[in-house]
């Protein structure tokens, strides 16, 4: 399959959506002033490039909208991943895996 499709691009519209609307920011003692800062800032790039990509499919624009949804929920994946979000444990809408991000708040936390 060498195409964008309408269904596939709705589907990552309605999968990053979801996941934009599920991430928090812990509110715990392990995040750091600079370390909520990145966390912030990492959500605020995701929900920009999720809404260029918005714009970009008004446009009839799909290659770029895919590319913009691709870029946001990489970014929602890795702040994830990393511990930058709570996703509790969501691994349908994050490649995170659970077990290592909890292991690094546990970490934190000792």
């Amino acid at each position: 399959m060498h195409e964008i499709t309408q269904e596939k691009l709705d589907k990552y519209f309605d999968v990053t959506g979801k996941a934009l609307k599920k991430v928090t920011i812990p509110e715990t003692d392990y995040v750091k002033l600079h370390i909520r800062k990145a966390a912030e800032d990492c959500l605020d790039l995701a929900q920009r490039y999720f809404d260029d990509a918005r714009h970009f499919r008004d446009k009839d624009d799909w290659v770029n909208a895919f590319a913009a949804l691709s870029y946001a929920h990489g970014l929602l994946d890795v702040g994830a991943r990393i511990g930058l979000f709570d996703v509790g444990g969501d691994t349908v809408l994050f490649a995170a895996d659970s077990e290592s991000t909890n292991e690094l708040l546990e970490d934190d936390e000792q």
